[in-house]
């Protein structure tokens, strides 16, 4: 008997109307040590009024590439609830972040720092939106709709695009977007991007650490939903070779004072502090970014920062209408789209709202990578 490709969902749902009688389901969410999303189901005997009511628990860490096999318990520490919108009515997803019995974050919890961080700088109150793209495959690792042994038309009519053969997979894009809304993410919008069978969805504008929460959040989301539909997610920046669009996770960023009048000084100053540590943040805008930043298909060299109005080919691009009106944000369009948000908000604000002594993110990072 063949195995199907998507959830049998007509016939799971005679058992998801069964009462619980009072118990609640919580998914327990964490980030492993590829930059991908692990989950598994904890019963509880009620519904938590806040994050504390939620116990610690754990998962072994040499299944997931988070600790030796001699000593693989890894904890999970309760760190934000959401309504479930799949499972529904009072049951949670749990966000957690991963700790070593000895009381230490685990090497791949970056969200720890960042936390740190954006409590050093709050009064800052730096705001972020992210843009997550993505590419779409199928169970044989094909771009997801595109021909079989062969290619689509060139990129042009895809970008927002509407019609068939223009545009794939928009029932998943859609389930995706009400998951959000019903978790209570701030998504603030979609579009079809410019390699067919690609995606994108905005989350923001956030503050502080809940940016790298809802985005992971999102993810984690959107991971589910193509299990139902048979699909796979690439968050990879280049997913196909050849002249075809990479995937990007455009980082949009203000503070107080530059979305007040006169802003713009601060713009000016924030990119003269980003031009200063290109190096340092490229260790931390994802993995192969450098077959995606390339100087072609709207990206910069990653050997060279720059930036201007308007220019999406830019390092870093400040918008026409920022410009005119001298206040508002930028957008760091160097991010790929699999990194991890924790680390790049993290050096956005050591970077643009200056170091605390014992949270460098880039040095940090650099030392894990040789350990």
């Amino acid at each position: 008997m063949s195995v199907p490709n998507t959830e049998q969902t007509a016939i799971l749902q005679k058992y998801l109307d069964l009462p619980q009688r009072g118990k609640v389901l919580a998914e327990y969410i964490w980030i492993d040590a590829d930059g991908g999303m692990r989950s598994k189901t904890k019963t509880l005997d009620k519904k938590p009024s806040s994050v504390e009511d939620l116990p610690e628990w754990n998962f072994d860490g040499s299944s997931t590439g988070q600790a030796p096999g001699h000593d693989s318990d890894v904890y999970l520490r309760p760190v934000k609830f959401y309504p479930c919108p799949f499972r529904r009515g009072d049951n949670l997803i749990v966000l957690a972040e991963c700790w070593n019995n000895d009381g230490t974050p685990n090497k791949f919890n970056h969200r720890h720092e960042c936390a740190k961080l954006m409590k050093a700088h709050e009064e800052e109150s730096v705001w972020f939106g992210l843009e997550q793209e993505y590419t779409l495959f199928d169970q044989y690792d094909q771009v997801y709709a595109w021909p079989k042994g062969g290619f689509p038309a060139p990129q042009g009519p895809y970008y927002c695009g509407v019609g068939t053969g223009k545009v794939y997979a928009r029932d998943l894009i859609e389930a995706h977007y009400r998951a959000c809304l019903y978790a209570g993410i701030n998504i603030s919008g979609i579009n079809a991007e410019v390699m067919p069978s690609q995606w994108e969805f905005q989350v923001g504008p956030c503050q502080g650490i809940d940016m790298g929460d809802e985005l992971w959040l999102a993810r984690y989301l959107l991971m589910k939903v193509g299990e139902e539909f048979g699909v796979k997610v690439s968050l990879h920046p280049k997913p196909l070779k050849g002249d075809w669009n990479g995937a990007g996770c455009h980082t949009n960023v203000s503070t107080k004072v530059m979305r007040q009048e006169g802003g713009m000084k601060y713009i000016e100053d924030a990119i003269s502090k980003l031009a200063k540590r290109h190096k340092e943040h490229m260790l931390l805008y994802g993995a192969d970014n450098e077959q995606r930043l390339t100087g072609r298909h709207e990206t910069a060299s990653i050997e060279s920062f720059s930036s201007g109005v308007a220019n999406r080919g830019a390092s870093v691009r400040i918008p026409r209408s920022v410009a005119k009106e001298g206040y508002g944000y930028f957008e760091d369009r160097r991010p790929a789209s699999n990194i991890d948000p924790y680390l790049v908000t993290g050096i956005m604000v050591e970077t643009i709202c200056g170091s605390i002594p014992d949270a460098d993110m880039a040095k940090e990072y650099a030392r894990e990578s040789s350990d």
